[in-house]
């Protein structure tokens, strides 16, 4: 078992770049929040390192999740993934995933102060593993499945922020906290369109965005979300560092122009492939600005 499971994290979820990724999560949102309220005082124990755990393996359980309920789709178009394939047996992947829950609940509710905000982020997750019981309705319909699910990034980003208002007694409820849950929400939303949105001659029966509604709207749909994205980081990071300001302008009309160029040549290269360069661009200048702040303080 232990070898099949190894199989899968190695396609599907390799452990220690999404562990890392769960903490860089975890830190964004901790270290804006403490930052843009003027805290300098840091308390970094044992929570904070429980608290990135508890992202790392949500969005592990997200993955398992929906490998069970695409199973029967993936076995038609992603026949080679670990489970279509047989190559990892489901059996396995619900032993470990009990057991990952089970120390994950274990360890918010001796060590962390926003249970009420876990039990919230884990019920909507277990929700939407069983489709929200409307499997029939909103599998078949992107936009509903979009609507029902994305909203769980910022329930994520929520418990992060409950967790650092509770500990460093923060009026919960600001312009700060509301900017902050969504700082990674609109990436992604933006990413989970975008991965569906293909050029007419890349269209294949799997059903994108682009065949429902044309490349061209949800290109442009993409880009207004973009333009607010970046509102939202230029305002948390005002403040902060004035450099991140210019940096994240430049790469939003990077972006505009990439999306203007895909709209009139859609051949000429991956939409997605531009959204992942724009994402990766922002959440670096964003950390960034975290950490020359805490080194350097403002610039």
């Amino acid at each position: 078992m232990i070898k099949r499971l190894n199989c899968y994290f190695k396609e599907m979820y390799p452990i220690i770049p999404r562990f890392l990724l769960g903490i860089i999560i975890f830190a964004e949102i901790y270290f804006i929040i403490l930052l843009n309220y003027g805290v300098s005082s840091f308390n970094i124990g044992a929570q904070e390192l429980i608290g990135a755990f508890t992202i790392f393996s949500f969005l592990l359980m997200l993955r398992i999740a929906d490998d069970f309920k695409d199973y029967e789709l993936d076995c038609k178009l992603f026949p080679k993934r670990p489970l279509p394939s047989g190559r990892v047996k489901k059996k396995d992947l619900k032993i470990f995933v009990t057991i990952l829950i089970v120390i994950t609940f274990i360890l918010n509710i001796i060590f962390m102060n926003n249970i009420v905000f876990f039990l919230f982020l884990y019920i909507y997750g277990g929700l939407m593993s069983v489709w929200f019981f409307q499997k029939a309705k909103i599998q078949p319909s992107l936009p509903l499945a979009l609507v029902t699910h994305n909203p769980v990034q910022m329930i994520m980003n929520i418990y992060i922020i409950s967790f650092t208002c509770i500990k460093y007694h923060l009026e919960p409820l600001t312009y700060i906290t509301v900017f902050t849950a969504f700082t990674l929400y609109f990436p992604a939303l933006i990413w989970e369109i975008s991965r569906k949105i293909r050029a007419p001659k890349d269209e294949t029966e799997y059903v994108t965005y682009s065949k429902l509604f044309g490349y061209k709207k949800c290109v442009k749909f993409v880009l207004l979300i973009t333009i607010v994205d970046i509102i939202t980081n230029i305002i948390l990071v005002f403040n902060l560092n004035k450099i991140s300001i210019v940096i994240l302008l430049l790469n939003l009309i990077w972006f505009i122009v990439d999306s203007i160029i895909f709209i009139i040549n859609p051949n000429k290269f991956k939409f997605i492939k531009k959204v992942e360069r724009y994402t990766y661009i922002t959440e670096i200048v964003m950390i960034f600005t975290v950490v020359i702040y805490l080194i350097v303080g403002k610039i």
